[in-house]
């Protein structure tokens, strides 16, 4: 019998109930379920984190008590610190049991972890986003901000935990997440040796060969603190195999079995698994039937063609949207039949605009957006429209309207806009995707796939979404949805926890 996403949530309840609500479990992200602001009138304000992975997490603290450690990101997150008993924040979520406690680091080490270490370094590297003839450049700057912001902060992290962990009396279930945090589990391990701990990493890992950028002792220590974890996880096999050879080309005394996916180093034996991260289908559905949502819908149909490319991404060069607009331009040059007609609307995200790698990627997006305006448009028709704005509920009703979507990235780690656009997609639309992208695993058999350097290969898969038949659209339409309302963001939690219950079990231990 197919999953769904109602059998999943009611699996995900029985086993939290059952088998975890008496163990302790902290969960550790340089972000948060919540933030706070500063009101004009002094007050503290609570803001929800945005996204699918942050839903799914704080659900569990539905079903039992959650412990959530995470960075103090602005001047509210410290006052609130600040001011909690004991720096344990209840979130004020109805129906959570869920509480926030906030790693306070200085300023100037916080800057250099995020500004400079994970933000451009770690992250660009992971996305092979580096001209590798000419940067990075690993300088002194960068030393300092390895020893006095990425290893000061993971230390402060793995503190927080092991101090919330103390009064545990079974072993406790800690969930590490992503780039920022490679070097927290090694320092926990130390302290509590019995302690269940499982890393999910949410972007891509690359090979041997592109780590190798970074210094050997930085490389080194990420995979051997790595190591120490029970799970790892990843979004795709490609991932996963990855780590895999980056664990034997740069640990000594490992052995490293790709057959069953595992690292073993002395006694302990570390998993190695590919969780791919879906969308929340149930609340997707709901966010479409919102009020806002038909109301942009309404704002947003004058503005398609006849037929209507949509594209929705963060604004960052591995997003690849300057390709996706040549082939675009390309398209109208070679098939004269399609000026008059098509259009895109393109939604893109700010991100990261104090770093010059983006602003400059910026400038270029506009100005090649102004290019093919200024080329093609007539008195009472122009190609694209875009909107450069975080605005989610614009960017849903926009993916309700598509006749194709277009998710060309160099590489990303997942990619939620190839699941959220053929969940809520009302036009049987078709998904041009590129295969460098988590998504592709499992969803490429009912897309058009392009390789993301191919300009010419996006042409073509953009004429064929255009002139498909329409019983071709529906069918492959359908398959897409069926498929990601099968493996939705429950399910994916679900994966999760499970593979982590034999390891808790393991691991009890009677209280004393």
């Amino acid at each position: 019998m197919a999953a769904s996403p109602e059998g999943n949530s009611a699996r995900l309840e029985e086993l939290c109930r059952q088998r975890m609500s008496q163990r302790r479990v902290i969960l550790a992200s340089n972000r948060g379920p919540v933030d706070y602001h500063l009101t004009q009138d002094g007050q503290l304000q609570a803001r929800r984190g945005a996204g699918g992975v942050v839903t799914a997490l704080s659900s569990l603290s539905r079903y039992m008590e959650l412990d959530w450690i995470a960075s103090a990101m602005g001047e509210g997150d410290r006052r609130m610190a600040r001011e909690a008993p004991g720096g344990r924040i209840k979130v004020p979520h109805e129906g959570e049991n869920l509480y926030l406690h906030f790693v306070v680091s200085p300023r100037s080490s916080y800057h250099k972890f995020y500004s400079i270490f994970c933000n451009p370094l770690l992250w660009f590297l992971q996305h092979y986003m580096w001209s590798s003839a000419r940067t990075p450049n690993i300088d002194s700057k960068v030393y300092d901000a390895w020893e006095n912001g990425y290893v000061a902060v993971n230390e402060a992290f793995a503190r927080a935990v092991i101090a919330e962990a103390a009064e545990s009396e079974l072993p406790p279930l800690i969930m590490l997440n992503d780039y920022h945090l490679y070097l927290a589990s090694a320092y926990i391990r130390q302290q509590i040796p019995d302690a269940v701990i499982q890393h999910f990493i949410h972007i891509p890992w690359p090979a041997p060969s592109y780590w190798q950028l970074l210094p050997d002792f930085m490389r080194r220590a990420i995979v051997q603190s790595l190591s120490t974890a029970d799970i790892v996880g990843l979004q795709t096999r490609r991932d996963a195999r990855s780590f895999l050879q980056c664990c034997q080309s740069f640990m000594d005394d490992v052995e490293v079995d790709y057959r069953q996916q595992t690292i073993r180093t002395g006694e302990h034996v570390t998993q190695v698994k590919a969780y791919p991260v879906s969308v929340d289908v149930t609340g997707l559905k709901l966010t479409v039937s919102l009020a806002a949502v038909k109301e942009y819908q309404a704002k947003l149909r004058p503005l398609c063609g006849e037929q209507t490319i949509i594209r929705v991404d963060r604004l960052e060069p591995s997003k690849n949207i300057i390709r996706g607009f040549k082939a675009f331009d390309i398209l109208l040059e070679r098939y004269p039949q399609f000026q008059g007609k098509v259009k895109v609307l393109a939604f893109l995200v700010p991100t990261r605009t104090h770093l010059r790698q983006y602003q400059r990627y910026t400038q270029d997006v506009f100005q090649q957006i102004e290019a093919i305006n200024n080329k093609y448009q007539t008195a009472d028709w122009h190609p694209v429209d875009f909107f450069y704005e975080n605005n989610y509920l614009q960017a849903i009703a926009a993916m309700c309207l598509y006749d194709v979507l277009l998710v060309n990235a160099v590489i990303d780690g997942m990619n939620l806009v190839a699941k959220e656009g053929p969940t809520v997609n009302e036009c049987d639309g078709v998904l041009v995707l590129s295969e460098a992208v988590g998504a592709w695993e499992q969803l490429g058999q009912n897309t058009l796939t392009v390789a993301p350097a191919d300009v010419e290969g996006t042409v073509q898969a953009l004429y064929t979404a255009l002139t498909m038949p329409a019983e071709e659209r529906h069918r492959r339409a359908a398959e897409l949805k069926r498929s990601i309302e099968e493996e939705d963001i429950t399910g994916w939690l679900l994966h999760l926890l499970e593979d982590t219950v034999s390891l808790l079990a393991q691991r009890s231990r009677p209280s004393t």
